[in-house]
């Protein structure tokens, strides 16, 4: 059995994804009340602190911890925001490196946008990755294309792993499989057809392309639509009207543009249909668009899982 903590939990995309990969969760740390209902409410198993990181202290979990993991806040170096940086109250790499250093964990896995990798941030990375090193691990990061893991939409994440020093590193990132990717139309054919909407297959067959990437918000600016204007042009390239979000599959007599459900976004943000984000659709969407996608974490975690289990790539 491999063990992790996680911060930043959000709605669980990369606590459920490294959960396939074979991790057990000892506590997941996230801030938001919404967002822990729905950790507590898909898994009513996993111990959930809802509070903020900067209260929780990880030294009860010293050298008793495979894997700490994370998705810090991306609004500090996202270009949809002002791209404060170290700047933004909101930057908690500060506290992750501390609770890796409280911690000591054999594994480290964090991930962010790509914004993060913009030359701006380069001091500030270095800084990062250089107190990863100091603090007793070898460091990897990249930039993860998402629609190279079953991801059917175009999501780049960076993601950065350390491995603790003492422990032999034969870690590569997952190899890209973006033929498994399937389209939006494949993707989501049967969800159209939910309510015998006679034009689902057609549409289906000219949705043949991934999608763009999902968004979220935060809760001043994000409502339940597909994103800005670039975006909504892209989705009805797709033939999905990206100005809203809908409550149901389209009719059998519905004729236009679809707009997607929540489920239905879900999904192409790699959810599995059961995973629930409440009632409030603005409130699933945001929780939904800022998620890390579970197929993602769990081929990062599956090769963390190798290298803890003494395994490599190319045996």
């Amino acid at each position: 059995m491999l063990t992790s903590v996680e911060i930043c939990a959000g709605a669980g995309g990369q606590a459920l994804g490294l959960a396939m990969a074979g991790f057990v969760h000892e506590v997941l740390v996230e801030y938001e009340e919404d967002y822990c209902n729905v950790l507590r409410r898909n898994r009513p198993e996993w111990n959930v602190i809802c509070s903020d990181v900067r209260n929780f202290s990880g030294k009860e979990y010293y050298k008793k911890i495979d894997l700490l993991a994370g998705g810090v806040p991306c609004p500090p170096f996202s270009v949809a925001g002002k791209q404060l940086g170290q700047e933004d109250e909101r930057d908690l790499f500060p506290e992750a490196i501390r609770l890796l250093r409280e911690i000591y964990p054999k594994a480290l896995m964090l991930e962010n946008v790509r914004g993060f990798l913009d030359p701006v941030f380069s001091d500030y990375r270095n800084h990062i990755l250089e107190e990863i090193e100091a603090s007793g691990y070898n460091v990897h990061i990249k930039l993860l294309q998402s629609c190279n893991y079953n991801v059917p939409q175009l999501r780049p994440r960076v993601v950065i792993v350390g491995i603790r020093k003492d422990i032999p590193d034969t870690f590569q990132f997952p190899k890209e499989q973006p033929e498994l990717t399937k389209t939006v139309g494949e993707t989501l054919l049967d969800l159209m057809k939910e309510n015998g909407w006679k034009n689902a297959t057609s549409w289906a067959k000219a949705a043949n392309s991934i999608a763009p990437t999902i968004v979220g918000g935060s809760k001043k600016h994000g409502g339940p639509d597909l994103g800005p204007v670039r975006a909504r042009k892209a989705w009805a390239e797709l033939g999905v009207d990206g100005t809203g979000v809908a409550n149901v599959a389209p009719e059998k007599d519905f004729e236009g543009m679809p707009k997607l459900t929540a489920r239905m976004i879900a999904r192409i943000q790699g959810f599995p249909d059961e995973w629930t984000f409440g009632n409030k659709k603005t409130a699933a969407c945001r929780m939904i668009g800022n998620a890390f996608p579970p197929p993602v974490a769990r081929a990062v975690g599956e090769e963390i899982k190798k290298v803890l289990r003494n395994e490599c790539s190319d045996c």
